[in-house]
């Protein structure tokens, strides 16, 4: 279990699949290795990057449990789980699996079909499947972009304070710094406040995160290790230019097609991922050459990972 707040660097791993779209997980000490190398400090894996919602249950078991076989057994990798977040029964039995796996983290995030009408209801959501994994910190995934929960999360803060012994903090993948920097200052800096927007990673330094999760993490910490150290030195014009270079890289997902672009970047660092499944769209062969030509120009050898 998590007992101190997280410093540093939490990728957010995609699945790898084969070329059939089954899971690859022969892969998975690979991309656990080439994390460490790159001194990333965990994995949040099974969340958006990692299609936890387009994973059968058992799916999610079998790549939870390659991870574990790999993690459990080192102190300075937090590994965590996005347990899911529309069956609640489900997740209650993922979190039990995950907790006997020996998982660091478990995450839920907002319902999303059957949407909580307001924050006490999400609380009741976060109890039911926190209490299902009680030795586990718990950690709240917002990120209403997607899920459409769109709660201030100093109001849940608030609902579950002293009510959810395992909650250990959030992940905030959101742009409202005002919510942020006050959960950040809430009951004294209680809750650990993972930063989960990567182009806006100086934004957040300076309002004191110190803990971040991030899908180009997975293929880029070099560079957010220098933006950080940067920061850290008071240099701000090269902090400036170095989450400017971040800005260029994530500005490509954009344009070829979004989420499933990062294994594109994976490629590039010498882990194949496979494609995205189904409703998400790849690049064809002709896009993926054109992007490997974008790629050279932002001159990403230089600062990705190796």
């Amino acid at each position: 279990m998590i007992t101190k707040k997280i410093d540093g660097l939490i990728a957010a791993p995609f699945t790898p699949f084969d070329e059939n779209g089954a899971l690859n997980l022969a892969q998975i000490p690979n991309y656990y290795q080439s994390l460490k190398n790159n001194k990333v400090t965990g994995g949040f894996i099974c969340g958006s990057t990692g299609e936890g919602v387009s994973l059968t249950f058992q799916e999610k078991v079998d790549v939870l449990k390659a991870w574990t076989k790999l993690t459990k057994s080192d102190p300075d990798f937090s590994l965590m789980i996005l347990l899911g977040g529309s069956n609640i029964k489900e997740c209650r039995e993922l979190a039990t699996i995950a907790e006997a796996e020996g998982v660091d983290a478990i995450s839920f995030t907002s319902p999303f079909y059957f949407k909580p009408s307001n924050v006490d209801q999400l609380a009741k959501c976060c109890a039911a499947v926190a209490e299902a994994a009680p030795n586990t910190a718990f950690y709240y995934y917002h990120i209403p972009v997607l899920t459409g929960g769109n709660f201030p999360m100093i109001d849940l803060l608030k609902a579950v304070d002293g009510k959810i012994p395992n909650f250990a903090g959030i992940k905030y993948t959101h742009e409202d710094f005002m919510d942020f920097l006050s959960c950040m200052n809430y009951a004294d800096r209680k809750y650990d406040m993972l930063w989960g927007r990567d182009e806006n990673m100086l934004s957040a330094l300076v309002l004191g995160a110190r803990g971040a999760v991030g899908s180009t993490y997975n293929y880029a910490a070099p560079l957010y290790y220098d933006l950080i150290k940067a920061f850290d030195d008071g240099d701000f014009d090269r902090a400036n230019d170095l989450q400017q270079q971040s800005i260029d890289m994530i500005t490509l997902l954009g344009k070829y097609g979004g989420i499933s672009v990062g294994k594109a970047y994976m490629k590039q660092v010498g882990l194949d991922c496979g494609e995205f499944r189904l409703p998400v769209k790849n690049m064809t062969a002709e896009q993926y050459k054109s992007f490997e030509s974008d790629v050279k120009k932002l001159n990403f050898n230089s600062f990705c990972s190796k």
